[in-house]
């Protein structure tokens, strides 16, 4: 494992170990995300790796694929090693990335494509009636960079923003669990 991208590494098997229990069956049902259900996770997931790959300039967007109508446990492990290794590429961490919503380095997209992997995850796990204590020790990590580079500017309504207002988690919440309450999921 590539120490620079091993969170992204993590993430990624995190929510594949979820993705892996998701049944056709479960594609329509509701998801801590309001506006998606289980479908428009698995194309998220998908479809917002090639996104970042293609935003440092390695490959292309998906586009409007419905990977969930298909195997798409194979989808997702072509669009991780794709992400793996552009994200592992020299040079590419420590480059600028100009995205719609501001200026970030690769590094910082790396973390933020993490977060957006894993805590999808999570929101895959809650649907399907999964535990949701998804690897603590990262989802603990990914928690306390989200505390400091997710501000106001970026919670809103659900579908019209990045992520909901910060809700409150159970004392016994696991790191998970935290991370999803301070995204807007509530636990």
């Amino acid at each position: 494992m590539n120490p620079a991208t091993s969170r992204l590494d993590r993430a990624f098997a995190s929510t594949r170990s979820v993705l892996a229990q998701v049944r056709p069956s479960h594609l329509g049902e509701p998801t801590p995300c309001a506006s998606w259900d289980v479908r428009a996770v698995v194309n998220h997931v998908i479809s917002s790796a090639y996104w970042a790959t293609a935003s440092i300039g390695v490959g292309r967007e998906s586009g409007d694929v419905d990977f969930a109508s298909g195997d798409f446990a194979a989808s997702y492990d072509e669009c991780a090693r794709i992400a793996l290794a552009a994200f592992g590429a020299e040079g590419v961490l420590e480059a600028m990335v100009r995205l719609p919503f501001g200026e970030f380095s690769g590094a910082e997209l790396l973390g933020m494509a993490a977060t957006d992997q894993f805590t999808h995850g999570w929101d895959l796990a809650r649907a399907i009636g999964l535990p949701t204590d998804l690897d603590p020790e990262l989802a603990g990590e990914l928690f306390a960079m989200t505390q400091k580079t997710v501000s106001e500017a970026y919670r809103g309504p659900d579908g019209a923003a990045p992520f909901g207002p910060e809700l409150p988690a159970p004392a016994a919440a696991g790191p998970a669990d935290r991370l999803a309450a301070f995204l807007g999921r509530a636990v």
